[in-house]
Parts: structure tokens; sequence; C-alpha cells
């Protein structure tokens, strides 16, 4: 098994005489909820190799070092063999390509066939120890790029990235019509149907939505469009083209249910960019349209 993940700061001649709280707090940027769970740890917070409290004073030159990986896996998740490809891995995240129709999290119904049952999976053929910490999700139906941290506070620097200029996904979305105009941006309001668990709609008293979207081609039936979200709310982009009269193909809750053409919500998570939780490196990737999604384009330019 692979030693749970530590980050290292060597303190500099401006840090003399400064608490290791504070290196570990504004150096280092670990968060109060961080710190409480790591000082308790016997190898949670080392000087030069040597066990100290956070109260402790350093020194120039001296090598403070924290244990942020997961000591332990609590969620109880299953591991389970599945379709798992991961297109990149440091040992602070992952990115994921998620095949569709594979839902991100276990719950009723779906307890060894998720996303976070084949990552643990793959954690523990792999001899690493680390739980799950999803980023952000994507429906079952939706195909693409996700992230996923190895520890909480990679985690926590990365949720807080979320809908910022430093965490931009774009998605490719097939659509029955074409919106007009072509290109524009949907600020509307989402909130929950009554009486549905699941199902969203425009909403004067809603929470605040708003996407961004672009016609890339059209053909007869099928449009393909690039969107942006400045929110994340539930089904944001299945809602929002709906509103425009342009439901996405195979939609079967916000459009029509079409499994004769694709099984699914024609919808793609495309490009992402982040900031890299401990270098702060700017990373971005893609991840090309699937094929069930490409058929639906090219089916229509036939016709």
């Amino acid at each position: 098994m692979k030693p749970p993940r530590r980050l290292t700061h060597t303190v500099a001649e401006e840090e003399a005489g400064r608490k290791v709280s504070s290196l570990l707090r504004y150096s280092m940027g670990l968060s109060g909820t961080v710190l409480r769970r790591v000082k308790w740890l016997p190898d949670g917070i080392l000087l030069d190799g040597v066990r100290v409290t956070t109260r402790t004073t350093a020194s120039p030159g001296q090598v403070l070092s924290v244990l942020v990986g997961d000591a332990e896996v609590k969620s109880g998740i299953l591991p389970a063999v599945g379709p798992l490809n991961i297109i990149y891995e440091d040992d602070d995240f992952l990115v994921i390509n998620k095949a569709p129709g594979v839902p991100v999290h276990p719950g009723p119904g779906h307890y060894d066939d998720t996303l976070g049952n084949f990552l643990m999976k793959y954690y523990e053929t792999s001899g690493i120890l680390a739980d799950f910490h999803p980023i952000h999700r994507l429906d079952k139906g939706t195909s693409g790029l996700m992230t996923v941290a190895k520890y909480p506070h990679a985690q926590e620097k990365l949720k807080n990235q979320l809908h910022t200029g430093a965490f931009r996904r774009t998605y490719l979305a097939v659509c029955t019509r074409t919106p007009q105009p072509p290109d524009g941006t949907v600020d509307a309001p989402i909130g929950r149907v009554d009486g549905s668990l699941i199902a969203q709609q425009v909403q004067q008293d809603g929470k605040r939505a708003v996407t961004h979207y672009r016609t890339l081609s059209t053909a007869p039936g099928a449009s393909l469009i690039e969107l942006t979200l400045d929110t994340g709310r539930t089904h944001q982009i299945r809602v929002h083209m709906a509103h425009l009269g342009c439901p996405l193909v195979g939609d079967f809750l916000y459009g029509t249910e079409e499994r004769e053409r694709i099984a699914r919500p024609a919808l793609h998570s495309w490009k992402l960019s982040l900031r890299h939780p401990v270098t702060e490196k700017e990373l971005s990737f893609t991840a090309p349209l699937p094929q069930d999604m490409a058929a639906l384009l090219e089916i229509s330019a036939e016709k």
C-alpha cells in the first residue's frame, strides 16, 4: 500500500518565528477543518521529521510536513469492477472520462455499478489508500469529464474553484432544434417541479441559473450546441434548452425519449480547465464526442 499523501513546506526567512498553525493555514492553504483532523494523528504534523503541535514556532530552513491523505476509508463504498477511463492522474486528483449510463454515487438500486465503486476498486488494486472525493457530478446519462480528488484537502481546494474562472467546464449537447438566436445566454431561475423528486423547471422563485450557448453545426433534427455554465443547478442545461424549445435528443424528462436514436439525453462534458490544488498550475483537458452522439449528427446529415 502506498503511503498517504503528505505536503511539505520549507520555512522561509520571512516566516521566522511564525507558529506552525499559521504556516499551515496561510503558507500551505489548509483549512481549519483539515487541521482539526490531522493534528491528532501520530504523524499528522512534523517539523524536520519530529511531531509537533500547532503552537510550535518554526525557524527558517526547517521543513514542515503535514499528512493530508486519507488515513482510512470511511465511505463504505463497495469496490467493484467497471468501466473507468482515467485521462489524468497525480498524487492529488484524477480526471475521468465517465461513460454514459454510469451513476456517479451509490444509492438505491445502484450499490455496486457506479463510478464510486469502480474508482474504489482501482484504488484497491493499485495500492492507493484513498476514499471517494468527487468535486462535482454528472447525471447518470451524461458522459465526459469529471474531477475526483484523492483526499479532503484537494477536494476542498478544487470545490472552492467551482463556478469561478479557475474551474471551467464546457459541454456539448445535440438538440432537436436550433435555438433562436443561434448563440446567446439563458438567465432563467430553476426550481423543482411540485410533486416530482427529480424534475426541474424554469420558475420565477427558483434559484438563479445562467447558461451560455453557441450553435456549432446544424442538420435536420439535430443541432450541435456548445454550452458553458455560470451556475450549477440540477439538470440546468437540459431545463434551459427545453425552455428555449430545443430539448436534448433523447431527453425522456424534458423532451422525447428516442431510444432508437440514443439511449440517453445527448449531453457530454467536453472540456475542463482548472487550477491544480497544490501547484496552482493551470491544466486543461478534453474528451471527444462519444459515438452515440456523433451518430446523431451523421445520421441526420445523410437524410
